[in-house]
């Protein structure tokens, strides 16, 4: 489904790489962690996977659509949610989604029942019709991810989508990722947070300064480590900080 072949991007020469050669597969019907520090290369990764940054080489290919040259074709596949997710403050919360309906040619009986369906699970059917500059992060936050649920995708691109949520809500989040995933989608998502990785994905990337440390799931990072008892917090820890615990 997603093939990172030795991409990397700098922001500026003389400064090391923020992507440095990465070589990634990830399958269809797969949650995927992405995992690192601050400053490790997530985000970027993530914006070049969505198109909103190019790589300097190497190439990145979704379903057989190399980035760049189908890129548009790409990004009718692809829900995104943002670490910072950013609307039209002036707008109801259903015009926004309405608007992502329009973009993404949903028709009004489909978007009428779907948004019906994300507006009860995620609690928000009372506040759609408020203006977004009333919302708190928490449910700006889960608008975004309404709009990415939204329309017909095969990707679910999530950076940070845990962040600002309530406990029922991350809950529910990754119940609709596994559902999601569940029928042969995929779900990319970064995330600091080790538990919910560890709980919810089938398979993590770590990166540190740029480079993939470790791809595969948390039982084949326990073993490289010689503990299967440790947390994934700990055998993360030892792996980009050198950190025994």
């Amino acid at each position: 489904m997603i093939e990172f072949k030795q991409v990397s991007k700098s922001y500026s020469s003389g400064k090391p790489k923020a992507v440095d050669n990465l070589n990634l597969s990830i399958a269809s019907g797969q949650i995927f962690g992405f995992l690192g520090p601050n400053g490790a290369g997530k985000s970027t990764t993530i914006k070049m996977l969505v198109g909103l940054l190019s790589p300097d080489s190497g190439t990145i290919t979704i379903d057989g659509k190399e980035m760049g040259n189908e890129s548009l074709a790409i990004k009718r596949l692809i829900g995104y949610v943002s670490d910072e997710p950013l609307f039209y403050e002036k707008m109801t919360g259903s015009r926004h989604l309405d608007f992502i309906s329009d973009l993404f040619a949903v028709s009004s009986a489909e978007r009428r029942a779907k948004i019906g369906e994300l507006a009860l699970l995620f609690e928000m059917d009372k506040a759609l019709h408020d203006e977004i500059s009333s919302y708190s992060h928490g449910m700006k936050q889960k608008l975004g991810l309404m709009a990415a649920l939204l329309h017909p995708s095969k990707l679910l691109i999530l950076d940070e989508p845990m962040v600002g949520l309530d406990p029922k809500a991350a809950f529910l989040l990754k119940r609709a990722m596994r559902d999601y995933a569940d029928k042969g989608n995929t779900v990319f998502f970064s995330t600091h947070g080790m538990e919910v990785a560890q709980d919810t994905c089938d398979r993590i990337g770590i990166i540190r300064k740029g480079s993939l440390l470790f791809e595969g799931t948390v039982q084949a990072l326990a073993q490289s480590r010689g503990n299967n008892s440790e947390t994934l917090e700990q055998l993360f820890l030892e792996l980009t900080e050198g950190t025994v615990l």
